[in-house]
């Protein structure tokens, strides 16, 4: 890893005028000179558009495509492992045993997936940057939420069951745009394979390269109880793409960091990073002891470890490389460059000189009430649904009678669909787990905050931890929707009458969690945002938009090809194929194949490329994202990178950063020789020859 993060600085400090693979371009700035100088593709705007169209956004994190124009959906295993739990029960565990709907009837509902399929960008920002002009700390952050708010209430109008609209924030408040969405909320689980094969290699081969995962998984979106019938989609390529040849990465990368100044990333690699990797590590341990206990409670806890050891790994990385001094030496230079641009100019300095200083301080006020903001606010106190469903309920009743512009954001018109399908969600909620986590949680708030902490005192009283989660989760009946329902439904009178002891426990607490966030926002966020404007207007006028903005887990396009990389002196070849699956196969997890593949063994093309990697710059968020070619066939499923890009947070180099993905062929192969799902691999080659 050391060796990897040196190359990256060199790579670094060459110039930034040749065209690299690096880059997450937004839908309509797509570097169209650079893609025609370097791959003769000169992409017209109805490609552009219909490649817009047919990529999808999981709202919970993750990205897709439609591969059909009947909604078919195609993603990765681990972006709806959640629902395959949801679906599963002690006695159909389709987590192990995969899942396939052999029938059109037997696709079922997945709790709480839903798509996004971006319609249009409108750019907001002469708007927004009026509405907060001339205003500072609480003044600002009040009047950016008001029109935020206001923006997507009309842009959403009376149709928020099938629209979405977000104001996005790019190059750090330079540009605001909003991105309205097309919404689908029934969404049904088709196929997903046994996670033994989703997932085969486990942690050890996660992060790295050669990989032998069939990643995917298939959802449909339905529309008035009926498949969604869509005009683009991306038909599939079975050859897949050679090595060398452009690859398209159309996804929704979450965040990447690459812009922050030197300050930021300093409480990036001191603060957030380290208590997140605390957090975790004791997290992992107290769910694995949990699911040591028998196959149910293994089962029911499957998909936080999941996501807990995927988290890890990837900020553990992440930490290495902001530990790594030639890394920060290059991150100072590139910021002294823009600072002594604005330094040069007098009226530049007056503008924006002072925006580096304001960020700093910033920093420490964010330092000296993060704790307090996670266990506070975050999650880090009540690690438990119950909690969410309690908050969502108290808050939800109290938001609502405001006047749309003034509620928190989570709770204005435009997201209310996505938040009471989570509160909604039909999900199972299991009681002694739960007990688990909360005992946890309340534990680590009193070791953080302290015990003489008036919150933990109002939290706990006289009681333990085990003590309270014991009477808190079998006093609640908020596991059953119906009361959920009512509750919500009837708003503040009912939930003011509750004598649910999680509606008690957020009514109680709720003014002290309030406070610490609006300190948040008014001394730390608004801060941050307005000075990180004056900053992206500086860059601006040194590089105008001819350099790519910040994820912020919205459609960006990644321009790439098929390339290995050479890892400590030797050549890391770009293809995987089957038969190098069965030869790393132990019969042990996490190398055990499941005895589907066992079976199919001799029906296999054992030729066929099964992983393979590219050069596309991605980050988390682009999970599941098609990889398509230069006539949008579906080539590739992404759904890794190498370790070599746990820092892509921070930086991209294309000579050492991977990104890994399924080959459209193996899903092919798989589907028909190892499910025998031909109703599925039928309908996907179908949209292929259409």
């Amino acid at each position: 890893m050391k060796h990897a993060i040196v190359v990256i600085a060199c790579a670094l400090a060459t110039s930034a005028s040749a065209f690299a693979a690096e880059g997450m371009w937004t839908p309509d700035n797509l570097p169209k000179q650079e893609l025609q100088a370097k791959y003769k593709f000169s992409p017209p705007a109805q490609w552009a558009e219909h490649v817009q169209h047919a990529a999808l956004r999981l709202a919970g994190g993750c990205s897709g495509s439609f591969v059909s124009p009947t909604g078919l959906v195609l993603t990765n295993h681990h972006c709806v492992n959640s629902c395959v739990q949801q679906l599963s029960t002690a006695e159909h565990d389709f987590i192990k045993s995969g899942f396939y709907a052999k029938q059109a009837g037997d696709e079922v509902k997945c709790p709480e997936i839903e798509l996004n399929r971006l319609d249009t960008i409108t750019n907001v920002t002469d708007r927004v940057k009026k509405a907060t002009a001339g205003k500072s700390g609480e003044e600002y952050s009040n009047a950016e939420k008001a029109v935020k708010s206001d923006i997507e209430s009309e842009c959403v109008g009376k149709d928020s069951e099938r629209t979405r609209c977000d104001v996005v924030d790019l190059y750090h408040g330079g540009v605001y745009d909003v991105y309205k969405y097309h919404r689908y909320q029934d969404v049904r689980l088709v196929f997903a394979p046994e996670l033994a094969m989703a997932f085969f290699g486990g942690d050890p081969d996660n992060f790295n390269f050669p990989r032998y995962d069939l990643d995917m998984g298939v959802l449909r979106a339905y529309e008035n109880g009926k498949p969604a019938k869509v005009a683009d989609y991306f038909p599939f390529s079975k050859g897949g793409a050679e090595e060398n040849e452009l690859t398209i990465v159309v996804g929704n990368p979450g965040g990447t960091d690459r812009q922050l100044t030197i300050s930021q990333l300093e409480t990036t690699r001191d603060v957030d990073t380290l208590h997140a990797l605390l957090r975790l590590s004791e997290l992992r341990g107290l769910i694995e002891q949990f699911r040591s206990e028998s196959a149910e409670h293994s089962r029911i806890a499957q998909n936080d470890l999941f996501g807990i050891e995927n988290s890890y790994k990837a900020l553990r990385g992440r930490l290495e490389a902001l530990q790594d001094p030639e890394v920060f030496s290059v991150k100072r230079k590139q910021e002294a460059e823009l600072h002594d641009f604005v330094d040069a100019d007098p009226a530049r300095k007056a503008k924006y000189g002072a925006a580096w200083d304001a960020i700093a301080r910033a920093q420490t006020t964010y330092r000296n009430i993060e704790i307090p903001y996670q266990f506070k606010e975050g999650r880090g106190s009540f690690f438990t649904r119950y909690f969410g469903f309690a908050r969502a309920l108290v808050r939800g009743a109290d938001e609502r009678k405001k006047p749309n512009a003034e509620r928190l954001r989570e709770y204005t018109e435009s997201r209310l669909p996505s938040l009471t399908q989570q509160l909604f969600s039909t999900a199972p909620v299991y009681p002694e787990y739960e007990k688990v986590k909360l005992a946890y949680s309340l534990t680590k708030m009193r070791e953080w905050l302290g015990a003489d902490d008036a919150f933990v005192k109002d939290v706990l009283g006289k009681q333990s931890p085990q003590a309270l989660a014991d009477e808190l989760v079998d006093g609640t009946k908020l596991a059953d929707v119906a009361v959920r329902k009512q509750l919500w439904e009837g708003g503040s009178a009912a939930v003011d009458a509750s004598n649910d002891p999680f509606i008690a426990l957020v009514r109680r607490i709720d003014p002290q969690a309030r406070a610490v966030r609006k300190r948040m926002e008014d001394e730390v966020e608004s801060v941050v945002d307005i000075n990180a404007e004056l900053i992206a207007a500086a860059r601006f006028e040194k590089y105008g938009t001819s350099v790519y903005p910040d994820a912020t887990f919205t459609e960006r396009f990644s321009f790439g090809e098929v390339r290995g990389w050479e890892e400590k002196g030797k050549w890391v070849k770009p293809f995987t194929e089957i038969a190098g699956a069965f030869a790393r196969a132990t019969g042990f997890e996490p190398f055990a194949l499941p005895q589907s593949w066992l079976d199919a063994k001799a029906s296999l093309n054992m030729n066929q490329r099964l992983d393979f990697v590219t050069t596309n710059d991605i980050i988390g968020g682009n999970s599941g994202s098609p990889m398509i070619n230069r006539d949008a066939q579906v080539v590739g499923l992404v759904f890794d990178g190498n370790i070599e890009s746990l820092g892509g947070d921070f930086w991209f180099d294309e000579r050492v950063n991977r990104t890994v993905a399924v080959h459209s062929g193996a899903i092919l192969e798989a589907l028909h020789k190892v499910y025998k799902a031909d109703r599925l691999a039928n309908e996907i080659e179908a949209a292929r020859k259409h």
